[in-house]
């Protein structure tokens, strides 16, 4: 039996990635949009890892069509697709004919399509673009998607260089630096990207359709369909470079080249996702006001904490979010001031009791160390990870003291720079760091870490800087005094908010009871929240005037659902139109079904139909 010189940390990887490291991967694909596939090849470079020499390599797939593999150069008939271990996949078996000593490379060159069942890549129609003009695709490989692509070590815990060539019909966005371009007679061109950067399977990221760009600073762009290119760029422009000299001064300096954001068509269901080079985002952060880019700030961290210093597995993913949440409040801070910071800790620490009661209190997944093994870690997901992750990073800062910790972080992110760790290395490296100064030294010892790393349910709460939080309350207690009160709304009386402020404002105002039809149409009138082109402020004041039986808010909200695909919003819209007129949010979705995402439309289909749909 081969020595084994590496720790296998991952429990959601089917690979045999302590025997074998890849070092480097190159993607050859053709994206066929007729047919809704990728394919093409992929060649794996991986050094042995063992004392003894290895001759079997193990690789995740999921429901891909594997067509071949070679070794060296050499064709090789002696590979074969194990059977399932679901959620897991399929994990693809290479026999060598010879054993390879360590630290010996092999190429390992795999012919690859993905299949109907691919569960990493979206294939978006015409329809579902703003322009309706062609076809879009793009992917999402956390956490455990990229095998679904093509045959490789889906695991956090190996991180490679990339190089990707990929032939399309429209232009190709990738998670590494453009090379070039590479126009064919067929009408189609291979597109040349490369990562120089060490980065895991779940950051593989590809998205094709009509994507213009223009820049946003001296180090950024952003790519959208042409005819939304010049808002996407006025939105942007103004803090992009703001957030990155802002984490830089925190951090360290930015080492991706480039920071570039693609805004993905209105149909995208989700939030946004922090692929390296491109963060993938959601357009309803162009609010045409400037005030939903903080999502930005949050993805730009992600450059640091998750794509340079990532968790060893999904069961640490708190060392990802936690710490990405905790350095974009640090960047709205420096831009904003620090009750910024608290207030948005405030508004996170909601999400975080909402998700705690959603689980339970005593469920594994409200731990901030969860035990994986043998499950999705996708079923795990929720706001856990960012908030207690976030509280537990806070509470570190306010032990030892802010000055101390701002000397640790960037101790941390270059100690572990390009490599993947685990909650137990992060224990050592703070109380290494700390071992010198008696004080923090000795809080750090007595801190009971084990409470902290694996009791389920809601941490200690924290004191924070509530003053952004007692105005927007004050103001939403008024409302909820009227008619009684002698209270006369005016515009001045949400001029000095943030949007952020007025949403937490309405959330307020929709936990009370429903508002009469004259104060909802006085409410959007005055504050111009009838008007209002962010999203995040438009909604959920649809959703007031909605309960509020409010008649001039029911062709907005259909006006607004032909527009936008996001579930954040689309769901509850569509919950209290019905509750208003069920004949109306019927008519409205058989209008618009075609626009939404496949997920998005199942989703609104329960809701409106029940489990089974229509």
């Amino acid at each position: 039996m081969a020595t084994v010189s590496h720790p296998r940390r991952d429990p959601n990887t089917l690979s045999n990635y302590d025997s074998w490291l890849s070092t480097h991967i190159t993607a050859n694909f053709a994206i066929l949009f007729d047919k809704k596939k990728l394919a093409g090849n992929v060649v794996h470079r991986l050094k042995s890892r063992t004392d003894s020499e290895s001759t079997e390599i193990i690789l995740d797939t999921s429901n891909v069509k594997v067509g071949g593999v070679h070794i060296d150069g050499k064709p090789s008939s002696n590979w074969e697709l194990l059977a399932p271990q679901e959620p897991y996949g399929s994990a693809l078996r290479i026999v060598l004919d010879h054993g390879i000593s360590r630290n010996e490379i092999v190429t390992i060159d795999i012919a690859v399509e993905t299949t109907e069942r691919c569960t990493a890549l979206q294939w978006l129609t015409p329809a579902q673009t703003s322009n309706k003009k062609h076809p879009y695709m793009f992917s999402q490989c956390q956490a455990i998607h990229a095998r679904s692509i093509f045959p490789c070590q889906d695991t956090p815990d190996v991180k490679c260089t990339f190089d990707f060539n990929i032939e399309s019909p429209l232009p190709v966005i990738a998670s590494g630096l453009p090379i070039d371009k590479e126009e064919s007679q067929s009408g189609n061109a291979t597109y040349r990207f490369h990562q120089r950067v060490p980065i895991p399977t779940y950051l593989f990221a590809l998205a094709s359709g009509d994507i213009s760009e223009a820049t946003i600073g001296p180090r950024s762009a952003v790519a959208t369909s042409p005819d939304k290119l010049r808002e996407c760029q006025w939105e942007l422009e103004a803090d992009t470079e703001k957030f990155i000299h802002a984490i830089e001064a925190i951090v360290y300096p930015y080492v991706w080249g480039r920071y570039n954001v693609l805004i993905l068509p209105p149909s995208f269901p989700y939030g946004g996702m922090e692929n390296p080079i491109f963060t993938f985002a959601t357009p309803s952060i162009i609010s045409k006001d400037r005030e939903n880019v903080d999502v930005i700030a949050h993805e730009l961290a992600h450059s640091w904490s998750g794509n340079l210093v990532t968790n060893a597995s999904w069961e640490h993913f708190w060392l990802n979010e936690g710490w990405t949440t905790y350095l974009e409040r640090r960047i709205l801070a420096a831009v904003h001031g620090e009750p910024y910071r608290h207030f948005s800790a405030i508004i996170g620490w909601k999400s975080l009791a909402d998700s705690v009661e959603h689980f339970g209190h005593d469920h594994e997944f409200t731990k901030l160390i969860t035990d994986l093994k043998g499950k999705d870690p996708d079923d795990a997901f929720s706001s856990i990870p960012y908030e207690k992750g976030f509280n537990f990073l806070y509470h570190l800062e306010t032990l030892v003291g802010k000055n101390k910790f701002d000397q640790f972080i960037p101790h941390y992110f270059m100690t572990f720079k390009e490599k993947s760790l685990d909650s137990y290395e992060f224990k050592s490296t703070i109380l290494d760091f700390f071992q010198s100064d008696a004080e923090a030294s000795r809080l750090l010892n007595e801190l009971d870490w084990d409470t902290w790393f694996y009791a389920p349910g809601l941490p200690p709460k924290p004191h924070f800087d509530t003053s952004l939080v007692d105005v927007v309350y004050e103001l939403s207690n008024k409302w909820k005094s009227l008619p009684q009160s002698s209270f006369k709304p005016q515009r001045s009386d949400i001029q000095d908010l943030t949007a952020n402020q007025v949403v937490v404002f309405l959330e307020q105002i929709l936990l009370g009871n429903p508002l009469t039809p004259e104060l909802s149409g006085l409410m959007g009138q005055v504050y111009g929240f009838a008007s209002s082109e962010n999203i995040e402020v438009s909604n959920l004041y649809l959703q007031v005037g909605l309960k509020a039986r409010d008649e001039s808010v029911v062709e907005p909200t259909a006006e607004l659902l032909g527009r936008i695909g996001r579930m954040k919003f689309v769901r509850p819209l569509y919950r209290n139109l019905q509750k208003f007129s069920r004949t109306f949010a019927v008519d409205t979705f058989e209008k618009h079904k075609e626009f939404y995402h496949p997920i998005c439309r199942a989703m609104v289909e329960k809701d409106l139909f029940g489990k089974g749909g229509m």
